[in-house]
């Protein structure tokens, strides 16, 4: 079993090579999905959420409301440190679960976008940065996702600097192009990592 680390700043588009990754043939293990899943209406995740942040982090329908709770953590960093101390330790489990169902010959690809952050890089044999400029970040998430400058610049600067995740990585896959170039990029990765 390959361990691979795949992380990427926010609108980086680390999504997107996950997502070629798991069509070549990897087992994509997202800890952004898990971390979604641990904390499902009715789990105990949100119960100690809620517990932490207040009643009003939930919509109507006793769902967490993420966009509300990411207001409150991306500014303050205490805050963030909470909620990473609830999520972080549900999401290992997790993990783990998901690690054991994987077939020995497997080439496992963890997708973190929080690996530089919490120092994670030793934990796997390779890891992959997906690399684009703050500015081609920003223009994705203000144009693509809809979000505000001031919401994705708050991001941004909540998450490793550019330097920070380069000088953890083994491979960069560089995005600042097309889908097509980030296509080509992958099948070569996705070959040395196969070799």
């Amino acid at each position: 079993m390959l361990r691979v680390g795949l992380t990427g700043g926010i609108g980086s588009g680390k999504s997107e090579v996950s997502r070629r990754l798991a069509e070549r043939g990897a087992v994509v293990i997202d800890a952004d999905k898990i971390a979604r899943e641990v904390v499902e209406a009715g789990s105990e995740g949100l119960a100690r959420v809620v517990a932490a942040f207040g009643e009003e982090i939930l919509r109507e329908d006793g769902s967490l409301n993420r966009e509300k709770l990411g207001a409150i953590v991306f500014a303050d960093s205490d805050r963030l440190a909470t909620l990473n101390g609830i999520v972080h330790p549900l999401v290992g489990e997790r993990v783990e679960e998901l690690q054991r169902q994987a077939p020995d010959d497997a080439v496992v690809v963890y997708d973190v976008p929080l690996l530089v952050e919490n120092k994670l890089a030793p934990m796997y044999e390779v890891v992959i940065v997906v690399d684009a400029p703050d500015e081609v970040r920003l223009d994705r998430l203000t144009r693509v996702r809809g979000m505000s400058e001031q919401d994705a610049r708050a991001r941004i600067a909540a998450q490793a600097s550019r330097e920070e995740r380069l000088g953890v990585a083994d491979v960069v896959i560089p995005n600042e192009g097309t889908l097509e170039e980030l296509d080509a990029r992958v099948a070569e990765v996705w070959k040395r990592l196969r070799g």
